[in-house]
C-alpha cells in the first residue's frame, strides 16, 4: 500500500520520552533549529536522521510521522 507522509509527531514522541528540544539536539549534535523545522513540518527528516532520532527517543522511525494512505 502506498502512503504519504502526514504531520510530524516528533514533538509528541519527545514529550513521551521526557526529552526537550535542546536535550535532543545536544544528544544528536543537531541544531535545535533543524529539529524545530522537522516539528513544524518545514522539512522532512531524511531516513538516517529519523532512525537516529527514533533510537534516541526509544521509538521507531515510522512513529515520527502520521502516515496517510495515498490514492
Amino acid at each position: 500500500m502506498k502512503v504519504e507522509i502526514g504531520r510530524s509527531l516528533l514533538q509528541e514522541r519527545m514529550r513521551e520520552a521526557s526529552v526537550s528540544l535542546e536535550e535532543l539536539a545536544m544528544q544528536l549534535r543537531y541544531k535545535p533549529e533543524r529539529l524545530a523545522d522537522y516539528i513544524e513540518g518545514k522539512r522532512i527528516m531524511p531516513l538516517k536522521t529519523a532512525v537516529s532520532i527514533a533510537r534516541t527517543l526509544g521509538c521507531t522511525a515510522e512513529a515520527l510521522y502520521e502516515w496517510v494512505p495515498a490514492d
